[in-house]
């Protein structure tokens, strides 16, 4: 009998800022730590809720506008730690 190669689910996640399903490799993860801190996870492996954005400076724009991410960690975030994500992650997408 011939062996069937196994077919790996590829997990999707939808970005709070287009709206769009990507695989969640291509995802950048927002966290909020048991601490109820918030930072961007660029490896994907800290604890804590998360929530998926591109790697795009636009759509964490648009995210913080429409308020999806506080909404979605279920939490206030102020300015200030919008502007620190917005910072690294025109640092990094560079």
């Amino acid at each position: 009998m011939e062996q069937q190669k196994k077919i790996r689910k590829i997990p999707m996640r939808q970005c709070l800022g287009c709206n769009e399903h990507k695989p969640k490799q291509e995802l950048l993860r927002v966290v909020r730590s048991p601490e109820g801190e918030i930072s961007l996870d660029f490896t994907g492996k800290k604890s804590g809720r998360g929530a998926y954005i591109c790697r795009d400076v636009k759509c964490l724009r648009r995210a913080r506008k429409s308020r999806r991410i506080e909404r979605n960690l279920e939490c206030e975030i102020p300015e200030s730690v919008y502007d620190v994500m917005e910072q690294e992650l025109s640092a990094y997408a560079e």
